[in-house]
């Protein structure tokens, strides 16, 4: 009974959008996402309201998170820092929220909110998990990610240059420097999907075994920690390979 309880929540669900006629299928991961998306548009308009030269509240909580993302950036590409933090400052948002979104357990799912409020066609929202432990997101991401490289070393050292770089220091390491456009998106995608599944794999087993005190205490590592310290590792190792293009 718990194996299929816990095999009903690893699965992906797709929901039809009817559009002019079409059926257009939709993952309960990008549902997630557009829900992350809202949440991380609605903070931006709230907490950059009013802005002050002298920053007071939530202003201070703004400004502590740009400097963050600006000294992170400065700190691993030196002065050309400033067209990349943007990039890193979305996707490490995007990745924290995205990550952290099943903490605790508090939002309820369709069928809950349904028993609650008595309004049956709300049971089939999809249940709020991680879409990151969707392989197809952590490879768009990862994608994204190569191409910003990609870009990168074609922009700033000129298409010649970048040519040339992949037979230095010798034309031996041609395969090798192609290889890497393949490997590094790999690596980035199977390390952000396979540790954000475990953690989610984890914390089901305990909901499942003992669902009222232990799941909060490990919910702070596994959700919180381990969520927060995958969408670092995510955006550090993308700038360390722009780093890497750009030098």
């Amino acid at each position: 009974m718990h194996s299929e309880e816990l095999m009903h929540k690893m699965q992906y669900k797709a929901y039809d959008i009817n559009i002019f006629g079409l059926h257009i299928p939709i993952s309960d991961s990008i549902i997630v996402m557009w829900i992350v998306m809202a949440v991380l548009i609605i903070f931006s308009i709230v907490f950059t309201r009013k802005l002050r030269m002298v920053p007071t509240g939530k202003q201070n909580v703004v400004e502590a998170v740009v400097e963050f993302v600006n000294n992170f950036t400065k700190g691993s590409l030196g002065h050309h820092w400033r067209p990349f933090a943007p990039y890193f400052g979305t996707m490490l948002l995007f990745l924290l929220f995205s990550n952290i979104i099943s903490i605790f357990n508090v939002i309820p799912t369709g069928k809950a909110i349904a028993e609650y409020t008595g309004l049956s066609f709300l049971e089939h929202l999809p249940e709020i998990a991680p879409p990151t432990k969707d392989m197809n997101v952590a490879a768009a991401l990862a994608i994204m990610s190569i191409v910003l490289v990609l870009f990168a070393g074609i922009k700033f050292k000129g298409v010649k240059a970048w040519l040339k770089s992949f037979i230095e220091p010798l034309p031996i390491m041609l395969p090798f420097k192609i290889l890497e456009y393949f490997v590094r998106p790999l690596s980035l995608c199977l390390r952000l999907f396979g540790n954000i599944l475990a953690a989610f794999t984890i914390m089901e087993l305990i909901y499942i075994a003992e669902p009222f005190l232990l799941p909060g205490v490990f919910s702070i590592y596994f959700d919180l920690f381990d969520g927060g310290l995958q969408a670092y590792i995510f955006v550090f190792l993308t700038s360390l390979y722009v780093a890497e293009a750009i030098e």
